[in-house]
């Protein structure tokens, strides 16, 4: 997903995870919580996004022609100042995005999304995990200095999911996971879900997405932990349960060690 404008969400009967920014010198930083949107604008600057779960809708980027999209889980984007973009999704996804805002344009001219770089996920996820819960620590404008050299690395390319794992495959793994979030899934069901082999599965799923297809099964456990605790009543217990976890105090470790911060700070 390349629009990277504040996003106009559909409204839910309860209230959503906020978005959360940071201003730090010439530099906005959002986080966009996985929520359906639908938008249409001109960029009147240059942004950087990064999609840190798979998502699905439409699009049309610098085009009249208006598209299916399949944004891959730790997929960077880049949309110029002056593209037309039009984009909206049933579910969407958590976003980030990070623009300068001082008029100075970002390099490149030419929108793409989906890119994997392995120092564009390292900082993405330490910048997640500082709006999540900020330090005085946090470094604002040196990470986004450094995400903002990503998009200019010329040797990257934007892949949509080279080898066996397709945008139709990485559809089909997340309905799979996401049905079996309470039981024991394993590397070697999901590979077996695409007659691949285990070894060989987990290395086109690396290549596809930057990471471990049991890291990605964790992501996907506290995904749907977030949105359940956004989105019901249920108590933190039953969540770890239907999510997965072997219990509330592995959720929370598990929550510490992704993002930073424990569910009970995160539904506070």
């Amino acid at each position: 997903m390349v629009g990277m404008s504040h996003r106009n969400r559909q409204p839910s009967p309860l209230p959503s995870e906020p978005a959360r920014r940071v201003e730090a010198g010439p530099w906005a930083i959002e986080l966009l919580p996985g929520a359906a949107y639908a938008t249409r604008y001109v960029a009147t600057q240059s942004a950087i996004g990064f999609a840190f779960d798979s998502q699905r809708g439409l699009h049309a980027i610098g085009s009249d022609r208006v598209l299916p999209f399949d944004a891959m889980p730790n997929g960077l984007a880049f949309v110029p100042a002056g593209c037309d973009v039009l984009s909206e999704s049933p579910k969407g996804g958590e976003y980030l995005r990070v623009m300068r805002t001082d008029g100075v344009p970002l390099v490149g001219d030419r929108a793409f999304n989906n890119r994997i770089d392995q120092q564009a996920i390292t900082l993405a996820l330490r910048m997640r995990a500082a709006l999540l819960q900020a330090s005085a620590l946090d470094d604002w404008e040196a990470w986004a200095l450094a995400l903002a050299e990503r998009t200019n690395d010329h040797q990257a390319k934007s892949a949509p999911a080279l080898g066996a794992i397709t945008a139709s495959r990485m559809r089909l793994l997340d309905e799979f996971i996401d049905a079996g979030l309470d039981g024991p899934l394993g590397v070697q069901a999901m590979a077996d879900l695409l007659g691949l082999s285990e070894g060989y599965f987990i290395r086109a799923f690396k290549h596809a997405t930057g990471q471990s297809p049991h890291s990605y099964l964790i992501d996907r456990r506290v995904a749907k932990a977030r949105a359940l605790m956004r989105d019901s009543t249920a108590t933190l217990a039953q969540i770890a349960h239907t999510c997965g976890f072997n219990s509330q105090a592995h959720m929370a470790t598990t929550f510490r060690q992704r993002l930073g911060v424990s569910p009970v700070q995160l539904r506070r």
